[in-house]
């Protein structure tokens, strides 16, 4: 059985959706979860409160990946909670979809800093807090980063560069030990998603693109997350896994 028992990991944009399954697959394997939260205060602490409610250790940390101040402020939060770190997530992010048209110099900003310039800050953060025996970072990206999906040139962009940040970080930090992936989700269904209120035709559309015949559910993503934390993947690094139930962007 996958263990992750005695680590400690920090799942960024952790209150709801890909993040929050990812942090109570974790808690349950035995990890102390740092659960990252920008605005929903609520969700993460309710979050807290159902990891701990069933024997399992996390703490709620709120940060703006869109500041460098308060992403360092979350490590310093982190340390004097749990201690040496083990495992980053980079999973926070936010995301537009428009025609080419609607893309803007702000969005692009919005997008970027928070996709891009939040994991390097991130990554670079962490390597201070990472113990001698190193650890994993796992960034989340998207199949649309290698993809063809219309109206998601700035998110698809975005995600292109988490790739080509863990391609190269997974070198450089490689002598510290520290193993650096991307897990790429498909159509998952989240709180965010489903918020988009996209037209039912519309879903039906993506489904069909799926050769599984189904969206992802967020354990999903947990689970591949969960063998790229683990020491069963610690020959893993640099590579890019897609969990999409086969689909394709």
């Amino acid at each position: 059985m996958t263990t992750l028992s005695g680590k400690v990991a920090i799942v960024t944009g952790a209150s709801k959706g890909i993040g929050a399954g990812i942090a109570k697959l974790f808690a349950q394997s035995g990890a102390s979860v740092v659960v990252n939260y920008a605005t929903s205060k609520e969700a993460a602490h309710a979050l807290v409160a159902e990891i701990t409610s069933a024997g399992g250790k996390a703490v709620a940390i709120q940060a703006d990946f869109s500041k460098t101040a308060d992403i360092q402020r979350l490590f310093e939060e982190s340390k004097r909670a749990f201690g040496t770190l083990d495992i980053l997530v980079n999973n926070a992010g936010v995301y537009a979809f428009g025609p080419l048209e609607s893309a803007t110099e702000q969005e692009f900003h919005r997008q970027f800093t928070t996709n891009v310039l939040g994991v390097i800050t991130a990554t670079r953060e962490s390597v201070k807090y990472f113990g001698p025996n190193g650890g994993s970072i796992i960034n989340i990206s998207s199949i649309a980063s290698v993809g063809f999906m219309p109206n998601s040139v700035i998110y698809a962009a975005s995600k292109s560069a988490v790739d080509s940040i863990t391609r190269v970080t997974s070198v450089e930090l490689a002598p510290k030990n520290i193993r650096v992936n991307t897990l790429a989700p498909g159509a998952t269904i989240t709180e965010g998603i489903a918020a988009l209120g996209w037209p039912q035709e519309a879903v039906k559309a993506i489904i069909a693109t799926i050769p599984f015949g189904r969206p992802g559910q967020p354990e999903d993503i947990a689970r591949a997350a969960l063998l790229l934390a683990s020491d069963d993947s610690a020959w893993v690094t640099g590579e890019r896994i897609t969990a999409s139930g086969g689909q394709r962007a």
